[in-house]
């Protein structure tokens, strides 16, 4: 059991590093080359923060037996959109609300409505399509929608890199040139590369642990899955998020989010799709209505005054809670 606590803890530390490797080197290559504010919130820095959650179900999938391999891939998978719309969210809103009552901020939330809108609705067409519209009994019709989800992910890309967005500030120096202001572009693409590296065993580890200890707790490699592998894997967006709207950058902490949400629900469901049966029954698919729901409130309060704007980003918290109830009195 320790030795299989080590492995969890290992994984996640190897993955939240390369997190953070990836993200500081996109975030630099976004700088260098002159994308907006929100393209490299919602895009750039959407995807190095997804890609731990990204990688654990691929390689759960491809190189573990294969149901418990395919339960901890598609938890992982599901898992994502429901820990940023219930967690990362209301993890803004209430830095917000904290923010005001300790006077270091308002309480209006300052972020590109039309971006954030753009994403929402993108997000909730696309995993509606992924969690009521698949065929799982056709295989090949599964492969349409796949490819589908897939084009749709790369519509969402240029349709934000047209869109109108504040320029991007500068952003701190390389991790692998610390002392350089302007790095050159192979070691840019170099830090990213080695990240990738380390998340890949990263990722690998993790799912080791959770497998081991999943049986050891007697619990469903599936629910387990749920909520242990996307809490852990998505602290970069929570904490980036939380340290954004701190220093009242909230475009990026918002579209951090957002755009995370739409790739979440276009490529890792597409490899789902492919590789699994992709049968969403029971809590799990209770978890993608959740995701649903609270992604539709804070598009809703969008369109409402800003000062109320907060507390739609709050209101998701409620349902990661019902949900975690859910899953105690359905295992006790």
């Amino acid at each position: 059991m320790v030795v299989d606590l080590l492995f969890l803890a290992g994984g996640v530390v190897l993955v939240l590093i390369a997190a953070e490797l990836f993200t500081n080197g996109v975030e630099t290559l976004g700088h260098r080359l002159s994308v907006s504010k929100n393209f490299t919130g919602s895009v750039l820095a959407a995807v190095g923060t997804a890609l731990p959650e990204t990688l654990i179900p691929v390689v759960a999938i491809l190189f573990f037996t294969e149901d418990s391999g395919h339960d901890i891939g598609v938890g992982a998978i599901l898992g994502a959109p429901f820990m940023l719309a219930t967690i990362a969210f209301p993890l803004i809103g209430l830095t917000v609300i904290i923010g005001r009552l300790m006077k270091k901020r308002g309480i209006t939330l300052h972020t590109e409505t039309t971006g954030l809108r753009r994403d929402l609705t993108f997000f909730l067409f696309a995993y509606s399509v992924a969690l009521f519209i698949v065929p799982f009994e056709d295989y090949w019709l599964r492969v349409i929608t796949a490819v589908f989800l897939v084009i749709l992910y790369v519509i969402y890309v240029f349709q934000t890199l047209k869109g109108e967005s504040e320029e991007m500030e500068a952003t701190e120096h390389l991790f692998f040139a610390p002392k350089n202001p302007h790095p050159p572009m192979f070691i840019i693409v170099t830090q990213i590369i080695v990240s990738l590296l380390v998340m890949v065993v990263g990722a690998h580890t993790f799912v080791h642990g959770v497998e081991k200890i999943s049986y050891l707790l007697g619990l469903n490699p599936l629910i387990f899955s749920l909520l242990i592998a996307p809490i852990a894997t998505e602290l970069p967006e929570k904490i980036n998020s939380i340290t954004w709207v701190w220093k009242k950058k909230d475009t990026l902490a918002v579209g951090n989010v957002a755009g995370a949400m739409v790739f979440q629900s276009t490529i890792p469901v597409s490899f789902g799709i492919i590789f699994t049966d992709w049968n969403i029954t029971g809590l799990a698919l209770v978890s993608g209505i959740f995701a649903i729901i609270s992604a539709f409130i804070v598009l809703t309060a969008s369109y409402i005054n800003r000062k109320y704007f907060v507390y739609g980003f709050s209101f998701g918290i409620i349902f990661f809670l019902y949900y975690v109830y859910l899953i105690v009195i359905n295992n006790v």
